[in-house]
């Protein structure tokens, strides 16, 4: 009887027992999982770093100062309200505007500053953490995303995931929301994905709902071919992530905004494995290609270009 994962595993695909046992654990030191796991003090260290980050409005971290949120909110009629621990994009409002004492969402919805309040206790009571622990709520800046996306994009913000393995980014995917998401760009929440090549930042094959397509469900435009402005930078900033938290294998998630550039939302130190999917291509061999360079790279310059010399479509 075949082995139905043979095939795969010429392919050079990774699974999760894989990632986790080859990868993850030799790579990414236990005691640094909360600088990636607390959105707050990931965006401390990227800041300190000189990465660029959406602005913090401001932090709740305990029910008597949810008070505050109208003071924090002053002055901004756009705004996203994010768990500091979540994970999946599960937690996350995002309000693009305001109409009087109401705020719109993307979805043209509105809601009260009541209705804030809840979600920002319902925050704090762990509802949307990593193991349902007490958390932080932060409310920041709305990024604006970049019109290069107008035509493949249904509302939300597409964001861009880069895998950086010992500081080298070795696989890249542009995930784009969708009707089905509710404008997220999370994969599973039925966000689009698409692969994205290392060399030049051009968009190439594209993965929804565990099927390749050619063209976004919902704008019905070609998603293959859009270049990503900035994709250099984009690299060193993603190479970047590894020396602010010192975790071999990442995921590093930026978004472009039309005003601000590329801005980080979030680094990952279990990140997913449907980029193969998006890129049709395996993990593996770009994983092997740096266990065996890595030695003769000696900071993010030399990583980027070796990631552009090494991994072109």
């Amino acid at each position: 009887m075949r082995n139905p994962f043979a095939r795969l595993t010429r392919a050079g695909v990774v699974g999760m027992n894989l990632r986790n046992a080859d990868y993850v654990l030799p790579n990414n030191p236990r005691e640094r999982y909360p600088l990636v796991d607390d959105k707050f003090i990931t965006k401390e260290l990227a800041v300190a770093a000189g990465l660029n980050v959406p602005e913090l409005y401001g932090v709740v971290r305990a029910p008597h100062e949810v008070r505050d949120v109208p003071h924090m909110l002053e002055g901004h009629d756009a705004f996203v309200v994010k768990p500091a621990r979540g994970s999946g994009g599960n937690g996350i409002l995002v309000v693009s505007d305001r109409l009087g004492t109401r705020f719109r969402k993307p979805d043209d919805s509105l809601v009260a500053m009541d209705e804030i309040f809840f979600h920002v206790s319902n925050i704090l009571s762990g509802m949307y953490s990593l193991g349902g622990m007490p958390d932080k709520a932060l409310i920041e800046y709305c990024v604006r995303f970049d019109p290069v996306f107008d035509e493949i994009a249904y509302q939300g913000v597409p964001d861009i995931r880069i895998i950086v393995y010992k500081g080298v980014p070795v696989m890249a995917m542009l995930r784009l929301p969708t009707r089905e998401s509710d404008g997220k760009a999370n994969l599973h929440q039925g966000a689009m994905g698409c692969g994205v090549d290392i060399v030049s930042g051009v968009t190439t094959t594209a993965v929804w709902k565990n099927r390749t397509v050619e063209q976004h469900p919902d704008t019905l435009k070609p998603v293959a071919g859009v270049a990503i402005p900035g994709w250099t930078e984009l690299l060193r900033q993603a190479s970047l992530g590894y020396d602010v938290t010192g975790l071999g294998y990442l995921g590093v998630d930026f978004v472009l905004d039309r005003d601000r550039g590329p801005l980080m939302l979030e680094l990952n130190a279990r990140p997913g494995l449907a980029i193969q999917i998006a890129n049709l291509s395996g993990l593996r061999p770009r994983l092997d290609c740096v266990d065996a360079a890595i030695e003769n790279l000696h900071d993010v310059e030399e990583r980027v270009a070796y990631a552009m010399r090494a991994f072109g479509s």
